[in-house]
């Protein structure tokens, strides 16, 4: 036994003096006992949250984005075309990654550009015109909320057949506190058949009749009301 151990002398060694194996250079140290090195994998991209479906910008719509910003900084004379021409470029995806960014940004001048490009070329659901109202409304542009609503008929009245859509949107007139907008937009709804020809929605009905009678709107929440017997009163009341 004593001929063995003086064949390995590095067993009467201290752990202190044994040979480690060089660390990996993206490889973080946690832990170093007894002659080894335990060490954890990753870094702080690890610790990034999922990404987020629709917010990702591509290499065009950054560049669309800081464009923009130089063009509405500088306000050159031609302006409108320099934007158009700007926006016209962009792929579907990326009008609506732009838009989405501008308004995270509450850039709502340039978010109105985008928008009208990207309704103007792709159209534009209710639910995007719902984000439209809620930033408008935060920067306290309500006159763009109402001239968006007005906007929003294109001679048809209202498409009805997204009732989720169409709930967020009057939501959001609501919490805007556009009674103008939350008329108007009973009158598309009216205008697009809503009721007769497209089968209305329980919840869409009880949504415009609560905001309706909040702003003093008592005659047209009834006839709203009315012909939908299998809803209660009490479901109807603002609590």
């Amino acid at each position: 036994m004593a001929w063995s151990l003086l064949q390995n002398p590095t067993f009467l060694k201290p752990q202190s003096c044994l040979t480690l194996t060089p660390k990996p250079a993206t490889a973080t140290v946690t832990a170093m006992r007894w002659g080894y090195v335990r060490v954890r994998c990753g870094g702080p991209r690890s610790h990034r949250g999922p990404l987020v479906k629709g917010r990702i910008l591509s290499i065009e719509a950054i560049q669309a984005i800081q464009t923009l910003k130089r063009l509405h900084r500088t306000n050159p004379p031609n302006l409108s075309d320099l934007v158009s021409n700007t926006l016209t470029r962009l792929l579907k995806f990326d009008l609506l990654a732009t838009l989405r960014e501008l308004l995270r940004q509450q850039q709502c001048a340039m978010a109105l550009h985008v928008f009208s490009t990207l309704r103007s070329e792709y159209g534009a659901d209710l639910s995007l015109y719902a984000e439209m109202v809620q930033t408008l409304a935060a920067s306290d542009m309500m006159d763009h909320v109402d001239r968006l609503i007005l906007d929003l008929d294109d001679g048809n009245g209202i498409p009805c057949d997204d009732p989720k859509g169409l709930v967020r949107l009057i939501k959001a007139v609501i919490a805007a506190k556009s009674r103008e907008s939350t008329v108007r937009i009973y009158g598309l709804m009216k205008k697009s058949g809503y009721g007769s020809a497209a089968e209305p929605d329980e919840y869409v009905v009880k949504v415009l009749v609560n905001g309706l009678k909040r702003f003093g709107e008592h005659a047209l929440a009834k006839e709203v009301q009315d012909p939908y017997k299998w809803a209660s009163k009490a479901q109807f009341d603002t609590h």
